[in-house]
């Protein structure tokens, strides 16, 4: 497991994102609502901020995925999920969660609302050709192994 330094603004009063566990992948994120709770209708969407600013070294991305508790007992997931957020953007980082679920759903100050995930990618350059290598799959895809 890789460790990497990354620096942080907490404009918030809730602690930094941590790790549940020592082997987790993701930490959990609270919203920051100094001015109060907010209420997801079912279906509804709404932009809840952190309080966070991070800066990623270069070749990083945040991902900001669903809490799997939040998404089976309430419905509550991400819209853009996984969300990116790129190692040159200094904004807050917010959240676009959504309530699929029945029941509407109050999100309070404090609360973990999403886990961050910090992950290394890698530039892509193209190479155009006429003809791609064959495969025993080839173009099977969406079910094409069957139900069981």
């Amino acid at each position: 497991m890789d460790r990497i330094k990354v620096k942080i603004i907490n404009k918030s009063h809730h602690p930094l994102p941590e790790y549940s566990t020592y082997e987790a992948a993701g930490m959990d994120v609270r919203a920051y609502l100094p001015d109060g709770s907010v209420t997801l209708a079912p279906m509804e969407r709404c932009l809840i901020p952190t309080g966070l600013f991070i800066q990623l070294p270069s070749g990083y991305e945040c991902q900001i995925r669903p809490r799997s508790g939040l998404a089976l007992r309430n419905g509550i997931s991400i819209v853009n999920t996984p969300g990116t957020v790129d190692a040159d953007y200094r904004g807050e980082i917010k959240v676009i969660l959504i309530n699929l679920g029945t029941e509407p759903f109050v999100i309070n100050d404090g609360e973990r609302i999403c886990q961050m995930v910090i992950k290394q990618y890698s530039h892509v350059t193209w190479e155009e050709v006429t003809r791609l290598d064959e495969t025993k799959r080839e173009d099977g895809g969406f079910g094409h192994t069957g139900l069981s």
